[in-house]
């Protein structure tokens, strides 16, 4: 189902990639807790979950924006058909990802179990998973495929990459040097080591996005300009937020217009980290429309240019979301 030129996988289809305008690269829609789905307390109402996600995308789209990409993967909520009429009632370009991680939200069937001690699957394994979701649709589970995945997600665990996380990041990577998509990481403690790991199975860098740089240690860590150097995209997606583990976003536009000076602005990327609606966990209640009504006049204010925020907001994900 995927296409090889300069379109992008869209829930509707592929789209030329000048038709994205601007793009929040690491967000998410519908968002379930693994297991929520079957807990007493936890409510699913479709109508209710559609309502408030179009919501939510209208305002992004009054705002300026054009595309969301929701970055969770496969076993997180993802709902194809929700988001289809979603794009098709608000204009509002949706791409959803394949992939998973870190290992602790892993099902027992892909730690393989019935090995003694369990064992992770082999990245190749996880690379063939990944790829038929790109190239025959995403699963609609026991019932079809719907749509080619834009993007492949996965993350380490967050105290540092695991045997299973290193299957998962390599299975990406060959996932994506199959079918032509990007590849988008979440690091654990370390970002250059994990962005090294996909990049040793020579996926260029310019196809992979190293997300969660905004965060307080990978900025102490000199991470950002690190990624930066080596030619993947930094996304410093958590704008909005207030948790003490992310930069402010006043600290953040300070980094966008550090590294913007140091001439990396084509390698930077920027979200919210947003959950439109979530389900068995708090979830992050900023809206997709903070990143231009609120963080943008940051930027300018910082002394960045319409250039600037064009590049970092349209041609940047334009070029990372190309099917290669």
């Amino acid at each position: 189902m995927s296409v090889k030129s300069n379109t992008v996988n869209t829930v509707l289809g592929p789209v030329p990639a000048e038709d994205l305008g601007v793009v929040s690269v690491h967000e998410a829609l519908l968002s379930v807790l693994p297991g929520a789905q079957y807990a007493v307390d936890v409510t699913l109402d479709r109508a209710e979950v559609f309502e408030t996600l179009a919501a939510r995308l209208t305002e992004f789209r009054a705002a300026g924006g054009g595309t969301v990409v929701d970055a969770t993967g496969m076993f997180h909520g993802r709902d194809v058909r929700l988001y289809e009429a979603l794009s098709r009632t608000t204009g509002v370009h949706l791409v959803a990802s394949t992939g998973q991680g870190p290992e602790e939200l892993l099902g027992g069937y892909f730690l393989t179990p019935q090995t003694n001690p369990p064992t992770p699957w082999p990245a190749e394994k996880f690379a063939g998973l990944f790829a038929r979701e790109v190239d025959e649709g995403m699963v609609v589970p026991r019932v079809e495929r719907r749509g080619a995945a834009g993007l492949i997600a996965t993350a380490a665990t967050r105290t540092g990459m695991t045997a299973t996380d290193e299957s998962l990041f390599r299975g990406a990577a060959r996932a994506a040097l199959r079918t032509g998509v990007a590849v988008s990481l979440r690091h654990g403690h370390d970002a250059v080591h994990d962005l090294d790991v996909v990049l040793d199975e020579k996926l260029p860098a310019d196809r992979v996005v190293v997300g969660g740089l905004d965060r307080r240690d990978a900025v102490a860590a000199g991470a950002p300009l690190a990624v930066a150097r080596r030619g993947a995209y930094v996304a410093l997606d958590h704008v909005g937020g207030t948790d003490a583990d992310h930069l402010t976003d006043t600290e953040r536009a300070a980094l966008v217009a550090d590294l913007v000076r140091a001439g990396l602005g084509d390698r930077v990327l920027l979200s919210c980290g947003a959950t439109g609606v979530a389900k068995g966990h708090p979830g992050n209640d900023v809206p997709y429309a903070h990143l231009l009504t609120a963080f943008v006049p940051l930027l300018e204010a910082r002394g960045l240019g319409d250039e600037d925020t064009r590049r970092i907001l349209v041609e940047n994900p334009r070029e990372l979301l190309s099917v290669r």
